[in-house]
């Protein structure tokens, strides 16, 4: 069982701590429930208990494409995990996770528990990028990059267990650029997105659910800076493609798990529209509903 925890308190557990109001509680879910996933199947459901709220992955959300691997479900319960923490944080919460609590039951992915806590500028900032973000999936405009944003989304990665390798035209590297094309995907005018690769050290469960959280993390310090992003994981549905990855841009020292565009979005009428998202008594459990 992983425990990661924003404060350490003399040797309280999760069971002395006690949750929210049900007004926070449900105020933080229906963020959470904004998080991004492979083709917006939402693969989370929740559960209320005295004090915590546990996280589950759903397996009848996934796409037929990722049935056998469940890299992208997991990184969407990840990303759903990390933007409950981001909201409790902004109204007055810090967060204590137990990931992966149930060594017999592999579904059961967090168990989450909160301890009061002043919220800071950057706590509600975040908050606050939940929802105006949107994954942008139109081409880019031409931009010059803010001084050091890359190395702030590498930073809030870094913080979740992850890494951060950006996949540029300039490094030569043929299998880079090969990516970057099937990731585009896209012909006629030019896109000039950073695409940025989200790796792991581990390629397990647990390293998946991390990667949805460091991918949450980037996505929203991105909005929040005033960039668009887009989350891409088809160019990493192959084996070979994520081997080469591997071993030509991560020195065979960590596992590719998603590719981020990150930019500037164009100055256009037609902005991305906000996909829908199913309500908060879907989420839970019937008992706890």
């Amino acid at each position: 069982m992983e425990k990661n925890s924003s404060t350490t308190k003399g040797n309280d557990t999760m069971d002395d701590r006690a949750l929210p109001d049900d007004d926070t509680v449900a105020t933080a879910l229906a963020l959470a429930l904004r998080a991004p996933s492979r083709g917006n199947m939402q693969p989370w459901r929740w559960q209320i208990h005295p004090g915590s709220i546990d996280l589950y992955l759903d397996r009848t959300r996934s796409l037929p494409v990722t049935a056998g691997d469940q890299r992208d479900v997991l990184l969407g319960c990840g990303a759903a995990l990390h933007h409950l923490s981001v909201a409790f944080a902004a109204l007055g919460w810090a967060t204590i996770v137990h990931r992966m609590p149930s060594p017999g039951d592999p579904d059961h992915l967090a168990a989450v528990a909160a301890v009061a806590r002043r919220p800071t500028t950057q706590d509600i900032a975040m908050s606050a990028a939940i929802t105006r973000r949107r994954s942008d999936r139109r081409h880019y405009s031409d931009w010059t990059a803010p001084p050091g944003y890359l190395g702030l989304l590498t930073e809030r990665a870094a913080a979740l267990g992850a890494l951060i390798r950006p996949l540029r035209d300039r490094s030569g590297d043929r299998q880079a650029l090969e990516t970057r094309s099937a990731a585009q995907g896209w012909a006629g005018e030019p896109d000039h997105a950073d695409l940025l690769l989200l790796a792991t050290p581990n390629n397990d469960r647990l390293a998946h659910l991390r990667a949805g959280e460091a991918m949450s993390a980037v996505l929203l310090t991105a909005t929040n800076i005033g960039l668009a992003t887009c989350p891409l994981s088809a160019p990493l549905d192959s084996a070979d493609q994520r081997l080469h990855l591997r071993r030509d841009v991560l020195d065979d020292t960590a596992h590719p798990q998603v590719i981020l565009r990150v930019g500037q979005a164009p100055d256009t009428p037609d902005q991305p529209q906000r996909t829908p998202r199913r309500s908060l008594a879907e989420m839970l459990s019937p008992a706890h509903a």
